[in-house]
């Protein structure tokens, strides 16, 4: 079968819009078109159904209660409210003997929707500790009990990485949290439709996740808030009208939140053959280059990752000169979020990748629409690229003379 071209394999950066997706959503821009929030009349009851049903369909995909999912933006709104929210309601009062109003837990290789928040809370007095990842890129339960502290309010952690796809041990450190009453936040925006997901029995208080992230549209995203066991509370980080049970004030995105709901439904639906069948042509990939190519590393646990994600180091190739080598595949040499930086991604950096490796590393997402095909044709020009860079390259032939680079002194001139 012949391959269409270009190729797309950056799922983790957006998908495309599910068919079905579409078709629900189409009659709520044009004969559905009304407010969910004009409860006095026939074009707002519908409105509101359409949202009802899609509150119920993203509750059914985490197993959480309908009254428990707040519409937002995205997940990076959902991390703010979430963090700010939780930071805000649960400070301190008095202040900590130290002066702060509470200490929260983090890692330094979340997504910059969480990092960000943070700091800017730090800013205002909250003290905050960014533990380290191994270089295995899987944070665990041990690592936030030694970072605990008496006033510790929130700890938040993504559930796989957006990057290099590496699953952290979630439900062991929501129990941790619960045992010491701490509100866990999870960032799960990479997780939720692709792996199966449960609060209850995964230990979650709060939760984010985007429409677009699962063949939905983009706009649009949710937030799980735990009602019970722990009862969690959070101040609203914008105001106009009580929305959603007052947490996030604003008209709702109606024909988004049909979107998202249909495509909870579809994840539900596809979850368990998707994952099969992508971690399986993963695994071709992973396979076939690091078999035809030397000096070759895959980034973060070789098997605690998600199964349509994988970033690959090329030693002696420049990432960017790769990417042009490639231009009808769709890679990414980092998160969507900081691909326009010149700088090597702070998620490989932050498992002790160098500088160069770093600057050499491509994120390959496949998703839904991935064929065999498509990733056989991917391995011939990623390999042949990448062979072709090398043959260029007077630092790859000392390589193979046996010549360790690193030891080198280069002279000044």
């Amino acid at each position: 079968m012949a391959v269409k071209l270009p190729i797309y394999l950056d799922h983790n950066a957006t998908t495309p819009v599910d068919p079905r997706v579409l078709e629900a959503m189409l009659p709520y821009f044009t004969t559905k078109f009304g407010n969910s929030a004009s409860r006095n009349h026939s074009f707002g009851w519908e409105a509101e159904a359409g949202v009802d049903k899609a509150r119920e369909r993203a509750a059914a995909l985490i197993n959480a209660s309908p009254k428990e999912i707040i519409w937002t933006s995205g997940s990076t709104e959902s991390n703010n409210l979430a963090i700010k929210g939780a930071a805000a309601m649960y400070e301190k009062a008095p202040r900590t003997a130290e002066g702060g109003r509470g200490h929260i837990i983090t890692c330094t290789i979340e997504h910059k929707a969480v990092l960000d928040p943070v700091k800017r809370l730090m800013r205002e007095g909250f003290d905050a500790t960014f533990i380290d990842p191994p270089k295995d890129g899987v944070v665990r339960r041990e690592q936030i009990e030694a970072a605990l502290r008496d006033d510790t309010i929130l700890v938040s952690i993504m559930w796989a990485n957006n990057e290099i796809g590496t699953i952290n041990e979630v439900p062991e450190i929501g129990a941790l949290c619960h045992e010491k009453g701490i509100i866990f936040h999870t960032d799960a925006t990479q997780w939720v439709g692709k792996m199966p997901t449960n609060v209850e029995t995964d230990n979650i208080d709060l939760l984010s996740w985007s429409g677009h992230k699962i063949y939905g549209p983009k706009g649009v995203g949710a937030l799980y808030v735990r009602r019970r066991k722990p009862r969690v509370r959070l101040v609203a980080q914008m105001d106009g009208g009580g929305h959603e049970r007052g947490f996030r004030s604003g008209t709702l995105n109606v024909p988004g939140i049909v979107g998202f709901g249909a495509a909870c439904e579809c994840c539900s639906a596809d979850m368990d053959k998707d994952r099969d069948r992508l971690l399986a042509l993963r695994q071709h990939l992973e396979q076939s280059i690091t078999k035809q190519l030397d000096t070759v590393q895959i980034n973060g646990h070789p098997t605690r990752r998600l199964p349509h994600t994988t970033n690959i180091s090329f030693g002696f190739v420049e990432g960017e000169s790769l990417m042009m080598g490639i231009k009808e595949i769709a890679v990414s040499s980092g998160s969507a979020c900081t691909s326009a930086s010149l700088e090597p991604s702070y998620v490989l950096k932050g498992l002790g990748v160098g500088d160069e490796l770093a600057h050499s590393s491509l994120r390959f997402g496949l998703g839904r629409i991935t064929t065999k095909e498509e990733i056989d044709y991917t391995i011939e020009h990623v390999v042949r690229a990448v062979n072709h860079l090398r043959d260029m390259s007077p630092l790859y032939d000392m390589h193979k003379e046996g010549i360790d680079i690193t030891k080198i002194q280069w002279a000044q001139h």
